[in-house]
């Protein structure tokens, strides 16, 4: 678990890093001729997003723009100005707080635009006889949130980023596409909201604030699948690590699916007579596999059917003797 959590961490320190050095890139610091008077100003967004390079965020989500002063000088402050396209969004004076014990100063303020459009932030500090005349500056894209089947674009790009980000198994194509929609099913099936493929601003809320998390119940199986029978949903898995999650349809309640820890014996790659495709066989004649149609609801004779898009990788991942825990 320990390790699990330092990976975590790792990863949004990782993230964090990325999106300050887009935002630095987007921007501009200038400080006075060296002389008794010197510093320098930074600014980044960390609860931002990077898509394609460009830090980019969603109408109403609040962000932080955090500046960093080299050296620090009590009493000193900043004027933060930021506008949507030429129109002003939000000015603020703020004091310059210490940090690091004092080896450098620091400020912050929150952000957000009722609309799509590019967010520029502008901070300066008037020139004094112990701080230089400082200023920088940023943009963030404001992405338009209406997006369906058939769209495409950044905001798109932003959704199945989110998603793969929480483990959904997403060819990131671009495209609201039908990989799309099943992995947008899955997540809502997570989330006990039922079986949907289109977006609303909940979904957009809750995906870009991170939440959403397998639970899983054997990480001293090591690699293994997992079938949540309650909610529908396989879980590729690593130890305490969960790899990939896709919907599935498991036993109609005339042929349920058999509960209980198994292995996986046998693999049959391709169609088999009776429609199964790229076959995990766990016991007897029950398997992980796909199938159309692989709807969103119990409908099987007995097997996990994922949908036919989805069971290629699956088959790729799972090896023999791999366990595979099915429960409600």
């Amino acid at each position: 678990m320990l390790g699990v959590l330092a990976g975590r961490v790792a990863a949004i320190a990782a993230l964090v890093a990325v999106i300050a050095a887009v935002f630095a890139a987007s921007s501009s610091a200038a400080s006075s001729p060296a002389g008794p008077a010197h510093g320098t100003l930074r600014l980044s967004v960390p609860d931002g997003f990077v898509v394609g390079g460009q830090l980019v965020t969603v109408p109403d989500r609040v962000v932080h723009v955090q500046g960093v002063v080299r050296p620090y000088v009590a009493g000193q402050t900043v004027l933060v100005k930021a506008f949507l396209g030429s129109k002003p969004l939000k000015t603020a004076r703020l004091s310059i707080l210490p940090a690091a014990g004092g080896r450098y100063g620091r400020f912050s303020v929150a952000i957000s635009s009722p609309s799509a459009g590019q967010v520029t932030v502008q901070a300066g500090h008037k020139r004094t006889a112990t701080l230089g005349g400082l200023l920088a500056r940023g943009s963030v894209a404001v992405l338009d949130e209406h997006a369906g089947f058939g769209s495409s674009g950044p905001f798109v790009e932003l959704i199945q980023q989110r998603l793969a980000a929480l483990h959904f198994y997403i060819p990131q194509t671009g495209v609201y596409d039908s990989g799309t929609g099943l992995a947008l099913d899955a997540y809502h099936r997570l989330l006990h909201w039922g079986t949907y493929q289109t977006l609303d601003g909940r979904t957009i809320s809750y995906l870009l604030d991170g939440f959403g998390e397998f639970k899983v119940r054997f990480p001293t199986h090591g690699r293994h699948a997992e079938g949540n029978l309650s909610l529908q949903l396989l879980a590729l898995v690593d130890g305490s690590h969960v790899y990939r999650i896709y919907p599935i349809s498991s036993g109609k309640p005339s042929t349920p699916t058999i509960l209980g820890d198994f292995h996986v014996y046998s693999k049959v790659p391709g169609y088999l007579p009776d429609g199964m495709y790229f076959s995990n066989f766990f016991i007897s004649g029950y398997a992980i596999h796909g199938y159309n149609p692989a709807p969103d609801y119990p409908a099987s004779h007995g097997c996990m059917r994922v949908p036919i898009v989805d069971a290629t990788s699956i088959y790729g991942w799972l090896q023999i003797g791999n366990w595979v825990d099915v429960y409600y």
